[in-house]
């Protein structure tokens, strides 16, 4: 029966590591973004004969996969076998051996069997070592990802936190992130959505959130607003997107003012939208604000947190830049052209593209809550960002396709008008010099590392995997 290992060593201790892969969150941060897998259901915990249900497709075809939990020994091991699946047998054994009292061996073991034995075998033998190669090199490296930036962001334990916006693309990945750190998160939940009983209900487009549901709250994260891509940016679209963000926050920022409890920190979404477009010339959050429909949404959109300020609330203002994810955003839109080998340059190729990995933007949401001393508008872009033209060359590269076919600016005017001149021809070279002057550490600083790493497109991907691969 073929057999996979793959391992490696991480920092912390080893009840702390076993101890985040039992948590809420934690089977959401070990999936790979560029699978489309989902978890429809979990029972019986992480203990012996708990189960787990996920949901994948391979092409057109929707695969349900069904685990379930043996060999529980806590901080030792745990282990997944197939009840129901794709394959004919599959058990997964995650191994925990402490090295030293502040390090810790990660062992992931497989073995599998797929259908038709021999000639099953024969035909899917190397697609399935292919596959488990990039999963577990991803699933380690977010593993030690996800430690570091909690180390690094010192929250403290068991803290309560708010989220807007908590079923979006960032949303998504900062959940997950803080309960697999034993957080609970509280999501704000819209008239009409579901929502656990923990939920905050508001309604910004009546003004409706009453303060007393804010008690309690350690920290809030506000991420709510219009997205300000999917079409032509009529006057309506425009009122939608600056309404979204201004009310919204402002009613949000009333609110906690008046709490009778109130959090200690509001980590409040912007954009660089602020800088407008500023060509090559370095931008820095000390630069003047720009001109334009986006740079006056944003400057309205970080005054709107005045009440909570002078409430005495830390406010953050994150000026995100493109966050990158195969699971949303412009990432995910550039992937099937790219993939189909008509991907290029927009324009002339000139415009500079100030990006950010999703698990820094997550890593730097965590820094930016628990660092006292962070406040105020912070960059939220990795150091390194391109020209469009390095941009289209670089996903190119990494895809194994050439970018050949651009994107000419009369094309981009005559299909998008405002939007696509403002977000596909404009641009602005920004550099986070405020959360690297307060320590925050990027994982992913350079686009091509940032793109294998969600892509799971590395090139050595045999480096730390097969029989016997130490993992170091």
């Amino acid at each position: 029966m073929p057999s996979f290992r793959f391992e490696s060593t991480v920092d912390g201790p080893v009840a702390d590591v076993f101890a985040w892969h039992t948590r809420p969150g934690a089977m959401e941060r070990l999936t790979p973004p560029w699978e489309s897998l989902q978890v429809v259901d979990r029972s019986g915990g992480m203990q012996d004969g708990g189960t787990v249900t996920l949901r994948f497709r391979r092409g057109p075809v929707p695969i349900t996969w069904t685990v379930k939990h043996t060999a529980f020994e806590p901080g030792v091991l745990f282990r997944d076998e197939q009840v129901e699946g794709p394959f004919k047998r599959w058990v997964h054994t995650h191994r925990f051996e402490a090295e030293g009292t502040d390090r810790c061996r990660l062992v992931d073991e497989v073995e599998w069997e797929v259908p038709l034995g021999l000639l099953g075998e024969a035909f899917a033998g190397w697609a399935v070592e292919s596959d488990l190669r990039r999963l577990f090199r991803f699933r380690h490296d977010r593993l030690a990802g996800d430690l570091h930036r909690l180390g690094q962001a010192d929250l403290g334990p068991n803290l309560r936190i708010g989220i807007t916006g908590a079923s979006g693309l960032i949303g998504r990945e900062l959940t997950p992130l803080l309960t697999a750190a034993g957080h609970a998160v509280v999501p704000f939940v819209r008239p009409g959505r579901r929502g656990d009983g923990d939920a905050i209900r508001w309604d910004p487009d009546k003004g409706e959130l009453d303060p007393r549901d804010l008690s309690g709250l350690d920290a809030v994260v506000h991420l709510a607003g219009e997205s300000i891509s999917g079409g032509r940016w009529t006057p309506e679209k425009k009122a939608r997107i600056k309404e979204s963000r201004t009310l919204g926050t402002r009613l949000l920022a009333d609110a906690l003012a008046r709490a009778p409890s109130r959090p200690g920190v509001l980590v409040s979404s912007s954009a660089v939208g602020y800088y407008g477009d500023r060509g090559d010339a370095i931008v820095r959050e000390d630069s003047d604000p720009g001109k334009g429909f986006l740079a006056d949404v944003c400057r309205e959109w970080e005054g709107a947190t005045v009440p909570a300020e002078r409430a005495g609330i830390r406010t953050v203002h994150l000026r995100a830049g493109i966050v990158l994810s195969p699971r949303g955003g412009a990432l995910a839109e550039l992937l099937t052209p790219f993939k189909a080998g008509v991907g290029g340059r927009v324009g002339t190729g000139r415009q500079f593209m100030s990006w950010i990995d999703i698990d820094d933007f997550c890593g730097l949401v965590l820094f930016a809550l628990g660092k006292g001393t962070v406040r105020r508008a912070v960059n939220a872009t990795a150091p390194l960002p391109v020209p469009n033209a390095t941009f289209a060359d670089t996903l190119a590269r990494v895809l194994g396709r050439p970018a050949l076919v651009p994107f000419p600016s009369l094309a981009v005017r005559a299909v998008f008008g405002e939007m696509g001149r403002t977000l596909l021809l404009e641009g602005a070279r920004v550099l986070p010099d405020r959360a690297e002057h307060a320590g925050f550490h990027f994982l992913y600083p350079s686009l091509e590392e940032s793109l294998r790493h969600q892509l799971g497109r590395h090139e050595d991907p045999m480096e730390r995997t097969g029989n016997g691969g130490d993992g170091s």
